[in-house]
């Protein structure tokens, strides 16, 4: 039986052996004989060991699907303050708008299609559900556009705020389903869908593609910015969104 210490040390330098050695044959003798005697996962060797932890394609799409869901409130904070006839910062919609386009439209939704919608379609599974969704990404896009175009006018306009009133409603009756079908549906069947080598393999695909366009920091990168951009609008502070006493009784 192979000791745990050896185990432990081959877990650890896994992914940097693979990129900086380039011995891929070497590699995946030792990580089939590993991973054939070990009953727990790698993720949780290298938590264990104070190391980075393995992030899976779903928990790294849910994750995105978080910041999207922010957007989405900061969209609804700019629709309430239209309909109260309250000013609010142009420059929101550009930059709120700027992080879907950027983030989720050309980077997340894209590794959807890239890599997921892909064997859906191989495996003719949930292919109504992929289509309906590849429909919605090409609609979010053009609102996206059509957001944008609106900030370049600078909102002067009662008409203008009441077309972007009616874009960011669109885009957020459209998205908040959208995100929780591939959350409860879509995602989880995908992980049924693939090898569990194909799926670890993926993940770190993911990883290396946000590291590319976003730098090391990317997910947390754009985490700051929706936060500042909550904080401009005043509504960062998570306990405003908390009920009342008389509501909680």
């Amino acid at each position: 039986m192979i000791h745990k210490q050896t185990c432990l040390t081959a877990v650890r330098n896994r992914r940097d052996f693979i990129k900086k050695s380039g011995l891929v044959l070497g590699v995946t003798a030792i990580s089939s004989t590993v991973f054939a005697n070990i009953n727990f996962s790698a993720s949780k060797i290298i938590t264990s060991i104070g190391g980075e932890e393995e992030v899976s394609p779903a928990e790294d799409l849910m994750r995105e699907h978080g910041v999207l869901k922010r957007v989405l409130l900061v969209y609804q904070e700019i629709i309430d303050r239209i309909n109260s006839k309250l000013d609010f910062p142009p420059e929101i919609v550009h930059d709120s708008a700027a992080i879907i386009r950027n983030f989720i439209e050309d980077y997340h939704e894209k590794l959807e299609e890239d890599f997921l919608f892909p064997r859906f379609k191989k495996a003719n599974t949930l292919i109504e559900l992929v289509d309906v969704l590849t429909v919605q990404h090409k609609i979010g896009r053009k609102l996206t556009d059509k957001l944008l175009n609106l900030f370049k006018n600078n909102l002067k306009t009662e008409e203008d705020k009441k077309l972007l009133s009616n874009y960011l409603n669109s885009f957020i009756k459209m998205y908040n389903p959208h995100e929780a079908r591939e959350d409860t549906v879509l995602f989880p069947a995908f992980k049924k869908l693939v090898t569990q080598n194909e799926y670890d393999s993926l993940g770190e695909e993911f990883e290396d593609k946000e590291h590319e366009l976003f730098g090391e920091d990317g997910f947390e990168s754009m985490v700051d910015k929706v936060a500042n951009i909550e904080k401009r609008l005043g509504i960062y502070d998570l306990s405003k969104f908390t009920p009342d006493s008389e509501a909680r009784e």
